[in-house]
């Protein structure tokens, strides 16, 4: 397996003592590094170089580093502390290997150091500031340095502190107790602890042992693991402890890790019997940061090989490593997720971008309060005095409800600045909220999202936005507006049952009311319909002509008259059922006009009878559809589904930049929504609108060349608000919901869901979506258009078709008769030896006034052939004719 894999070799330095979950955390990371499969990238191995030393012993970490540098690794990961932090730094600038820590950060500018634990000092200067302390206890150790010392003796300086800062770095056990009796009796009640791990869970048990773990105290722990403190006895007693936390444990890669820690064998892996701490966390994200450096290194195909470069490291001059500056600039470019959040680095090796928790000791553990991070500094989800579990503090309290600027939800009244507060508004959600605080016994306060957004995650900085930021960061307690409910939503809030369902659907702009074709009449039969009509006449004549002349019955000769000499054999045709005679049956039948002609045998009636019942089925259902074509005007959509949208290049289409519908086409593994998705990222000019009421306008100022993508509730709305050129095409693309929102282990959580479910249950959900859908609608009922054209008379552009065949037959009979008019012309003409026009001139002259013409004899159109010179007798039903040939 390894021979398939480039090895990249790093050195790492620990501890002797106390560091058994570090280097556990250390090899399970390295160990799921190199055994993961990676589909799109070349693997890679890490190989570790271990060496376990005391790092206070300047010595042994000279002696170890120099160790490190000969066998050619790539980067060091390890520990330091105050007394060897200056002698790795100058090692590492000097030879340029970069070095991977979760100690304590410096002051100084190491270019090739990468510090993974972030400064706590903004975090707690802010809390302090929150809490308006004027006078406190500092403890602290130097084993990290002055830094925090630093900044708060000069903010002290600045605000009029007054500051006891003690160093109990030489402390024991005896000495802890005495310290904190006698701060006692000088009053001092509040109290900021800087020390590492070991030393902190020390002093909080002589804390409790002399009884200052009571109401009336106050315990802020500066540093960056408050769940990895044991606090029981705390919770007991009352006082307050204040702290924070870097690593949150309810994220996905979090989770998943716990998984995997908590099935570790405990005498291979020492430390997995109990959750990573803080530093252990630390520790695990700098194997994912050494590991993603490299991967950046491969896909630059920068070589970063150090055959022929692994010299003494005590040379004078010192020869440094050729691609130590790209290693160290691939370790700096690092924007990683890890266990303890955003992982991002300065210029100097500072992580930058993070965020921590701030928690606080409840009656019932630790518990969330509020975060810090860079951008929005300390924000609390709820003030210092914190909302208690019984309803009677909820009822007394205002709680902020965070919405969005979204009609029908939340609109602006007419006039609204003659109101105050929630008052302003009015909507469907301001609706719904009214009666969620009636059921939950709540005062509440509407604040619409400042962004405008409904809330996405930044896939670089991984900050959210919009009313889900506005929960997470605790600048609201509620959003009740049209939020979806969503997987990535869900991780950081909680949702209650959903108050609407929906899908995800398309709007365009209604196209034009087609007006009926002059060929419109045949428009309720299908054109296919019409030509299986034309073959089938074509058909039964043919049949009809062929059983004809089979059947014994159809032939017939004409019997003289009694009494009357026979003449000899007629010219009358002795079956009437010619192919002319037989297309002119089937059609006349099919007008349903009839023929002076009928079958006689019984295989020719049952021809006309099967005939007469297919045109009256297909003339009756023609009849029937006749009117509704003629008289209502149709919308020909370019589009009926997302398939129609993937397919073609003419339409554009979009969604919201941020919200759940972009969401679902990125992430969508569907062929036709992968498609659409590769589509939209890369359109130009973006298809992407900042709001819904922009996509809106986008739509109808487009011509119909753009197609707006979202939720089925605004888009069944949209249409029906003036001016009522927009619609909906197809179904919905998705099923999905709304739910009232609230963070994570909010107690408003189980009410808000109860409430939902109570007016769900009432049939009030329901009467607010027909006021705000329906009742006030400006287009009317969706078929209110159609049923008014159902009742309008037909104009002339609906029938002219049937006055153009009209005529066009018309104009056809007139051609053909005088085509025969020319072609019996031309036949007199030779048999009369007359010249062509003498022989028109007389024909017209008989045809026009019946005249004689000019040599004396009559000129008569040709006699029928069953008409003969002599006399002959033709005998007709009832009716006897005698014809008298001429001379």
């Amino acid at each position: 397996m390894k021979n398939s894999r480039y090895l990249r070799p790093i050195g790492s330095f620990e501890k002797l003592l106390n560091t058994d979950q570090e280097y556990t955390a250390f090899r399970l990371a390295i160990f799921l590094h190199n055994t993961s499969p990676n589909a799109t990238e070349a693997p890679f191995n890490l190989v570790p170089h271990v060496d376990n030393i005391e790092t206070a012993n300047s010595f042994a970490v000279t002696n170890a580093f120099c160790s490190q540098y000969s066998r050619g690794v790539f980067a060091i990961f390890g520990l330091y502390d105050k007394r060897s932090v200056n002698t790795l730094t100058s090692f590492c600038g000097a030879l340029h290997i970069s070095l991977v820590t979760p100690s304590f950060p410096t002051e100084g500018e190491g270019q090739f150091t990468l510090q993974l634990r972030p400064s706590i000092r903004g975090a707690l200067l802010s809390l302090l500031d929150h809490y308006d302390w004027s006078r406190f206890v500092f403890l602290y150790d130097t084993d990290r340095g002055y830094a925090i010392l630093q900044a708060i003796m000069e903010r002290a300086g600045q605000n009029g502190w007054q500051v006891s800062a003690i160093c109990v770095e030489s402390f024991n056990e005896a000495a802890y107790r005495r310290l904190l009796e006698d701060l006692d009796r000088r009053q001092e009640r509040k109290y900021v602890i800087d020390l590492e791990p070991e030393r902190l869970q020390n002093i909080l048990e002589q804390a409790v042992s002399v009884g200052k773990h009571v109401k009336g105290y106050h315990y802020i722990i500066a540093n960056l693991g408050f769940k990895d403190i044991s606090l029981e006895r705390f919770m007991h007693g009352g006082a307050n402890v204040t702290g924070f936390q870097l690593v949150d444990f309810s994220k996905p890669i979090v989770i998943k890790l716990m998984q995997r820690w908590n099935k570790l064998d405990q005498r291979e892996y020492p430390g997995s019997d109990s959750p990573p701490k803080y530093t252990s966390s630390l520790t695990y994200d700098g194997v994912l940061v050494m590991a993603e450096a490299f991967r950046t290194l491969r896909r630059q195909k920068i070589d970063i090989s150090r055959r022929g470069n692994a010299g003494d490291c005590l040379a004078n001059p010192a020869a440094p490593w050729n691609q130590g500056i790209d290693m160290e600039r691939a370790l700096k470019q690092v924007r990683i997720q890890g266990l303890t959040g955003n992982i991002q680095f300065d210029h100097y090796g500072r992580r930058v971008n993070y965020t921590m928790d701030v928690f606080e000791l409840k009656s019932n553990g630790p518990r969330k309060i509020g975060y810090w991070n860079d951008i929005d500094k300390l924000v609390l989800v709820q003030n210092e005095n914190a909302l208690s579990n019984d309803s009677s503090a909820m009822e007394n309290r205002t709680v902020v409800v965070t919405t969005i600027m979204e009609g029908p939800y939340v609109m602006l009244k007419k006039n609204w600045e003659l109101y105050e507060g929630n008052d302003q508004y009015e909507g469907y959600c301001v609706d719904l909220a009214s009666e969620i605080a009636k059921h939950i016994g709540i005062k509440y306060k509407i604040s619409i999202v400042p962004d405008g957004k409904y809330g996405a995650r930044d896939p670089e900085t991984k900050i959210w936005n919009g009313m889900v930021g506005e929960l997470v960061y605790g600048k609201a307690e509620i959003a009740v507006a049209p939020l979806t409910i969503t997987l990535v939503r869900e991780e950081v809030i909680d949702f209650s049952k959903p108050f609407m369902s929906l899908g995800i659907s398309i709007m365009i702009k209604k196209p034009q009311k087609s007006k009926p074709g002059v060929f419109s009449f045949l428009d309720p039969l299908a054109y296919e319909i019409w030509m299986c009509i034309v073959f089938a006449y074509i058909g039964v004549s043919v049949v009809l002509f062929l059983v004809s002349r089979f059947s014994p019955y159809e032939w017939h000769a004409e019997e003289p008259e009694e009494g009357a000499t026979e003449q000899g054999p007629t010219d009358q045709p002795p079956n009437e059922f010619g192919i002319f005679n037989s297309l002119w049956f089937s059609l006349g039948a099919f007008m349903q006009q009839g023929c002076d002609i009928s079958p006689r045998s019984l295989s020719g009636r049952i021809v006309g009878g099967v005939w007469w019942f297919f045109t009256l089925i297909i003339i009756s259902s023609y009849t029937a559809n006749l009117a509704a074509f003629l008289t209502v005007e149709r919308m020909v959509s370019p589009i009926e589904s997302a398939e129609d949208l993937a397919k073609q290049t003419e339409i554009a289409y979009g969604t919201l930049d941020s919200g759940s519908t972009k969401e679902f086409f990125r992430r969508s593994k569907i062929a036709v929504y992968e498609k659409m998705w590769s589509y939209m990222k890369s359109a130009e000019p973006t298809v992407f609108t900042k709001t819904t009421a922009e996509g809106v306008a986008r739509v109808r100022k487009s011509k119909g060349k753009y197609a707006f993508l979202l939720e089925s509730t605004m888009n069944e709305y949209t249409e029906q608000r003036k001016p009522c050129d927009t619609m909906k095409v197809g179904g919905n693309l998705d099923s999905k919901g709304y739910g009232i929102a609230t963070p994570k282990g909010s107690q408003l959580r189980t009410p808000v869901n109860l409430a939902v479910l109570k007016l769900s249950e009432a049939g009030v959900l329901d009467k607010l979506k027909n006021k705000w859908w329906y009742d006030k609608g400006e287009c009317g009922p969706k078929d209110s258009g159609s049923k008014d054209k159902s009742s309008q008379a037909l104009s002339l552009s609906n029938v002219a078709g049937v006055f153009y065949i009209l005529v066009g037959g018309l104009g056809l009979a007139m051609l053909v008769a005088l085509v025969e008019f020319c072609y019996k012309s031309r036949a007199e003409a030779k048999r009369m030896k007359l010249s062509f026009s003498e022989a028109m001139r007389n024909k017209a002259r008989l045809s026009i006034t019946g005249s004689v013409g000019e040599n004396g004899r009559v000129l008569t159109p040709d006699c029928p052939k069953a008409v003969h010179a002599g006399h002959a007798s033709l005998r007709h039903p009832g009716l006897a004719v005698v014809s008298s040939g001429l001379p």
